[in-house]
């Protein structure tokens, strides 16, 4: 099986398709997603500046990619992005930010990616599509699964300030972020 903590080379390159050109100035909706810590988290409670990362699907190391996830163009590299935003979670905190993933995965299978990742922050999940529908954020589908294409959203006091999308590669989001925020 592949590591996913490393992208493979010649990996399709998004386009941005405009999916997300509605989002700036939006207000972040006011609903709850369950975190990986078992609590509900009021997205609209949260004050002050918050990044949230909304990936596709972190994947179990037993569990096979789904057929055909290394060809679709942004949705390989969610442990890659995980990964970072881990590394420099500091460095957000020091700008007064806080950080969440999100994924429209279960509970369950965020928290054994948030586990065996170490990651310092909660992941959310959106498996209802309660967070994605309210803001109309773009899905890849395959039949029946819905996942979320890799955009990464800043909130200051619950309004989208910037946004960024297509995401590629994954792992150097966390440098446009930490660029945007100082």
């Amino acid at each position: 099986m592949d590591n996913l903590e490393i992208l493979p080379a010649g990996l399709p390159v998004p386009a941005d398709d405009g999916a997300c050109d509605h989002l700036p100035g939006l207000a972040i909706p006011d609903i709850c997603l369950k975190g990986t810590h078992g609590e509900w988290v009021s997205l609209s409670a949260i004050k002050g500046r918050l990044v949230l990362y909304c990936y596709p699907m972190t994947g179990p190391e037993h569990v096979p990619l789904p057929e055909g996830w290394d060809a679709i163009p942004g949705a390989r590299g969610c442990t890659p992005q995980a990964c970072s935003f881990r590394d420099h979670y500091q460095e957000l905190k020091q700008l007064n930010t806080q950080v969440y993933g999100i994924s429209t995965q279960s509970t369950a299978d965020q928290l054994e990616s948030k586990e065996r990742l170490h990651l310092p922050f909660e992941l959310l999940s959106d498996e209802n599509l309660d967070f994605t529908k309210a803001l109309n954020l773009p899905l890849h589908i395959l039949g029946k699964l819905n996942f979320l294409k890799r955009i990464t959203l800043i909130f200051d006091n619950g309004i989208v300030v910037k946004h960024f999308y297509p995401v590629f590669p994954p792992d150097k989001n966390i440098d446009e972020v930490l660029q945007y925020l100082s």
